[in-house]
C-alpha cells in the first residue's frame, strides 16, 4: 500500500515526488473519525441553552474551549462552567452526552487502510481533542476493533489536551518532530482543516487538505503497491 501519485501530486499539495515520503500523520476528526458539529449544537440548544439576561452567549466563553483543548482545564471545570448557560439545571451526563453529540462513526475501511499503511510507512495520530471526546471515541475504537489504545495502531499518538498544544500553532508540529525524530521534508501530514494543513507547512511537513465537504476520504489517497 502506498501513497498515490495521481492523487497526492498536485498544485494543492505541493508534493513533488509522493516516494520521499516516509512517515504520515493523520488528523482524526473528519479524517479518520466521521464528525458533524452540528448535531452538538443541535443537542446544547435541546437542552436549553441561553444566553445570559446582560447579552452574554456562550461564544464569549470561547476561552473554555481552547483551554479544555489544551488541558489547561479540567473536564469537571469545563462541565460546572458550561451549566451556567442553561435555563435549567442540567447533568454531567446531559453536559457529556450533548458534548459527544458531534462524534459519529469509525468506518472500519478507514482502519483496514490504516493497517495496511503502518508496513510501509511510519504513521502517527495528531488530533485537537479534549479529554470528554477522547474518552468516548476510545470506548467505540476499542469494542470496535479489539485495540487497547490509539497507540496500539499508529506508532505514536498524539493528542492536544494532554501536550498542552493545539493545531495549527507551530510548536505543536515542531514538538511532534523532534520527539518523534522525523525529519520533515520525508513526512506528510493529512488533515481537513485548511488552517492546520498551512501550520504544517509552515512547519516544512509536506501536507495535504483532504475534501472531505466533497466526499474525499483517506481511502482515496492510497493504492496497493504496483
Amino acid at each position: 500500500m502506498e501513497l498515490n501519485p495521481a492523487k497526492i501530486s498536485n498544485r494543492n499539495s505541493q508534493i513533488v515526488n509522493p516516494k520521499s515520503i516516509k512517515n504520515i500523520i493523520f488528523d482524526f476528526g473528519g479524517v479518520i473519525c466521521n464528525i458533524d458539529v452540528k448535531l452538538t449544537e443541535k443537542a446544547f440548544m435541546d437542552l436549553g441553552l441561553k444566553k445570559f439576561d446582560t447579552g452574554r452567549s456562550i461564544s464569549d466563553s470561547a476561552g473554555l474551549f481552547e483551554d479544555i483543548e489544551t488541558g489547561a482545564t479540567s473536564s469537571q471545570h469545563f462541565r460546572d462552567e458550561l451549566k451556567k448557560f442553561f435555563v435549567t439545571p442540567v447533568t454531567d451526563d446531559q453536559i457529556d452526552g450533548a458534548w459527544n453529540a458531534l462524534l459519529l462513526d469509525i468506518p472500519e475501511p478507514r482502519i483496514r487502510l490504516l493497517e495496511e499503511v503502518r508496513k510501509h510507512y511510519r504513521i502517527f495520530l495528531l488530533s485537537n481533542t479534549n479529554e470528554i471526546h477522547y474518552l468516548c471515541y476510545l470506548e467505540r475504537f476499542r469494542k470496535q476493533f479489539g485495540y487497547a489504545d490509539f497507540d496500539a495502531l499508529f506508532e505514536k499518538a498524539w493528542f492536544s489536551y494532554r501536550i498542552g498544544l493545539k493545531k495549527p500553532s507551530l510548536e505543536i508540529f515542531r514538538y511532534v518532530l523532534e520527539h518523534s525524530h522525523l525529519d520533515p521534508s520525508e513526512t506528510l501530514f493529512i488533515d481537513d482543516t485548511l488552517k492546520h494543513v498551512e501550520g504544517a507547512r509552515n512547519a516544512g511537513i509536506h501536507a495535504y487538505h483532504l475534501a472531505i465537504d466533497t466526499g474525499e476520504q483517506i481511502t482515496d489517497l492510497f493504492h496497493k503497491n504496483t
